[in-house]
């Protein structure tokens, strides 16, 4: 799984087009994040360094460093190269303790690198890199804005649901994948329905076509109805028809019934706390003011609009309209030659939101 966002509380969004005002800055602090330690390298709006260590990813540390510097200097700019996960805590002491902070992205970042003699990756030197680059294009900051607690906790859920929604994914093509090399009928019968509880229900109890043939087709009826009435009957027919159309054992078909059911319980645990989180999801958005008109929107389910609200905001990060992300069904319009598989496409348009999957189906064009 990949590493999902958890800024909490301290999360914040990033706010371009305006130019950063560092007139009433003292010091400008650099700090490149990391997990168990930053790197900090204080410099005045003269160029001199005043300060440059390590600091422990700590509140008192942080907080010491911040109070000493605006005693001394007056107003600290603190600036990071990464605004959320590991540099959440110092940009929420840095604001407590009455500092200003920014955020210099990346890819500028890398761009004035390149201008400072030397080629090692060092802490230290990044972090020198972003004080000076804070003192000598501040057109290059970002504002980092303190988002509300319910956009906060959407982020972290809406980072944790698209992890559990790849959690599935590659489990339900881990069973596919096996179906289909020892009984490939077999998957072409439950591979499609294993989003479906009674399937995976099943295929926990019953991981192999023996272990089917043996508890019988009536039983096994009678046993996933509960969980699937109108499908049971159907299903079962399926099945056992697909049974009846291969006589072959290939080898290794005996492993299904240790790996198949233990497969299937994972994908089940985890559609039960999918489910969770969209109910989690829906009572958070539910909240938001901005709810109803995201839900509006064609294509715009659940999962999208708590996507897109994090992702973009209220939309006041953008100075006009033109510099909105498209809409989720929009298509990319044909700019390239070429078949449409490879002309389709328009890389400054594909942002986490447009790429974003869709809980409802795409409206037609």
């Amino acid at each position: 799984m990949r590493e999902y966002d958890t800024r909490g509380a301290g999360a914040v969004n990033t706010r371009e087009g305006a130019v950063f005002e560092i007139d009433d800055v003292g010091v400008f602090l650099g700090l490149d994040v990391g997990k168990s330690a930053h790197h900090g390298h204080g410099l005045t709006r003269a160029g001199k360094k005043v300060f440059d260590k390590p600091l422990p990813n700590s509140e008192p540390r942080l907080r010491a460093v911040f109070d000493k510097l605006t005693a001394k200097f007056g107003t600290v700019l603190v600036v990071v190269d990464q605004p959320g996960s590991i540099g959440a805590l110092p940009l929420t002491v840095a604001r407590d303790a009455g500092c200003r902070v920014a955020y210099l992205p990346g890819l500028a970042m890398r761009r004035i690198a390149d201008l400072y003699p030397g080629e090692a990756k060092t802490d230290a030197r990044e972090a020198a890199v972003i004080a000076d680059a804070a003192r000598t294009m501040p057109h290059t900051l970002r504002a980092l804005e303190l988002t509300d607690e319910i956009t906060a906790e959407l982020t972290v859920l809406v980072g944790f649901d698209q992890d559990l929604a790849a959690e599935a994914t590659r489990t339900s093509n881990r069973i596919r994948g096996l179906l289909t090399q020892f009984h490939p009928g077999l998957e072409r019968v439950l591979g499609p329905r294993l989003d479906h509880q009674a399937v995976t229900w099943l295929l926990e109890r019953y991981g192999s076509p023996a272990a089917l043939r043996s508890a019988g087709r009536r039983r096994l009826v009678e046993l996933i109805r509960p969980k699937a009435p109108r499908m049971a009957q159907r299903l079962i027919d399926d099945v056992f028809d697909a049974l009846e159309e291969q006589t072959v054992v290939v080898p290794g078909t005996g492993t299904l019934d240790i790996v198949i059911p233990s497969l299937a319980a994972s994908l089940a645990a985890v559609h039960t706390q999918r489910r969770a989180m969209e109910a989690r999801i829906t009572s958070l958005l539910e909240a938001h003011p901005l709810s109803p008109v995201l839900t509006s929107m064609p294509g715009v389910g659940v999962r999208t609009a708590a996507t897109w609200l994090v992702t973009v905001g209220d939309g006041t990060s953008f100075p006009t309209a033109a510099h909105s992300p498209p809409t989720p069904d929009s298509p990319p319009p044909r700019n390239r030659p070429g078949p449409p598989s490879t002309a389709n496409t328009h890389p400054e348009a594909e942002t986490a939101c447009s790429n974003a999957p869709c809980s409802c189906p795409r409206s037609p064009a």
